[in-house]
């Protein structure tokens, strides 16, 4: 059976528009980010989209998400390994202090984790996930940076980078104990009520 997996982002944080650098470090919610989680929900609702199970990373901001989109319909399970990048010592500083994307080792020498690291966690932890979890629809909502990283760690395709703004979803088909990208989705930018706000932050 092929099931599907749908990979969110969580949504806006103060230190998302205040350009700051966000990984293990954690901050609320802010009233955009909440509206981005109300307008995936409503992608989801609107598409049919049920979910047989949920999980998201152990920062409140994605367990926030979770339970805005999913109008706290869902258990779900909190899971370290769905944590976004460690950052290290940058983390909270300027978004401007990042290094030229691909980041690599970089953060490994501050404290952080190392781009191969991330990408392995990412990896094994959906893997295992969708492995173990019955059901046929998926829920884990993440972060920007462990979104990517999944991405570019079952696709090899790491010169590409997708737009993955807060609460975009990415969709994977999953057979086989393998991983097939299916379609971004930015349910932001699918209903006009929001692309207002959107434009500043984003």
């Amino acid at each position: 059976m092929t099931k599907k997996l749908y990979l969110m982002r969580h949504g806006q944080t103060l230190f998302n528009q205040m350009h700051k650098i966000q990984g293990w470090c954690d901050l609320p919610l802010t009233e955009a980010g909440i509206k981005q989680a109300q307008a995936a929900g409503r992608y989801f609702k609107e598409a049919g989209i049920h979910f047989d199970a949920a999980f998201c990373s152990t920062a409140e901001r994605t367990s926030d998400t979770l339970e805005i989109a999913t109008n706290n319909s869902l258990p779900y399970t909190h899971l370290k390994g769905l944590r976004e990048w460690g950052f290290g010592r940058f983390e909270g500083q300027d978004e401007a202090l990042n290094p030229p994307a691909p980041y690599g080792d970089f953060f490994k020498y501050y404290g952080g984790e190392g781009q191969s690291q991330v990408e392995a966690r990412l990896v094994k932890t959906l893997t295992d996930v969708m492995e173990q979890t019955s059901g046929q629809n998926i829920l884990a909502v993440s972060h920007g940076g462990a979104l990517i990283n999944f991405y570019w760690g079952i696709t090899n395709k790491r010169s590409e980078f997708l737009p993955m703004t807060n609460c975009a979803i990415c969709v994977y088909d999953f057979a086989d104990g393998h991983f097939t990208f299916k379609d971004l989705i930015q349910p932001t930018l699918l209903y006009q009520e929001n692309v207002q706000w959107q434009r500043h932050f984003t």
